[in-house]
């Protein structure tokens, strides 16, 4: 009974870490090699649950040869994986397999505004929330991110300048000042290695995503139920 259960979790190992080693393989842009701790070290940067079980992962490269190595027939091996061992990685191949819904890291809900809103109904929200980013959008769909970096600029200017008063101020005032912000689109199903995915993309291109807006169905004339921003990313790997 003993050698059949050391069998099954062998195997279950074997399985779970086939699981994890092919879904390294097809989130592996330009691929050169197919070898697990390549595909580890290459990933490591992109993705926040492969930075969060990364010795594991490690760990489990190590075992798996061992365990193919020692098998000395179909079916049978020499070496054991601990039902401990065996269960995490079982969950690790589990998220990876079933990953976290985007929006349950995004910022819900998103305030959005129109260009002939008045500047102070802007203010008003970051006074009681906090929000720094706030997508603008016209009839056809969005049309730019309005940040409150722009609303402090514009303050300043204004203010030492003699210009409009805010009271009769609206948001088309700032979009001057709004440069070229990117701002990508993603469906409400997608997963969070979807989200991670577009970062990574503009990072590789040396380009600053400002944020990710989630739409029904990942349209920028749809409206926005959900934001994520780079720093929503970095609140995974500090909550993990």
């Amino acid at each position: 009974m003993a050698i059949i259960q050391n069998e099954k979790r062998s195997e279950r190992f074997e399985v779970a870490f086939n699981r994890i080693h092919s879904w390294l393989q097809r989130i592996t842009r330009n691929g050169t090699t197919d070898k697990y701790s390549e595909l580890l070290r290459v990933n490591y940067a992109k993705h926040s649950i492969i930075r969060k079980y990364y010795h594991d992962l490690k760990m489990y490269g190590r075992l798996r040869n061992s365990l193919v190595h020692d098998k000395i027939a179909l079916d049978f091996y020499i070496a054991e994986p601990h039902e401990k061992v065996v269960e995490k990685i079982e969950m690790i191949a589990s998220q990876v397999s079933d990953p976290k819904n985007a929006l349950e890291i995004a910022t819900r809900p998103v305030f959005y505004f129109h260009e002939e809103t008045g500047l102070i109904d802007v203010l008003k929200i970051i006074q009681k929330r906090a929000y720094s980013q706030f997508p603008v959008y016209d009839e056809n769909g969005f049309k730019w991110l309005l940040t409150s970096n722009c609303i402090a600029q514009w303050l300043a200017g204004n203010l030492l300048e003699g210009g409009k008063a805010l009271e009769d101020s609206n948001i088309s005032d700032l979009e001057y000042l709004h440069s070229q912000r990117f701002v990508e689109f993603a469906a409400k199903d997608s997963d969070i290695f979807t989200v991670e995915d577009i970062f990574e993309k503009y990072h590789l291109e040396s380009r600053k995503l400002e944020a990710v807006l989630i739409t029904e169905t990942g349209k920028p004339s749809e409206k926005p139920i959900g934001m994520i921003t780079p720093w929503d990313l970095v609140e995974i790997d500090a909550m993990e």
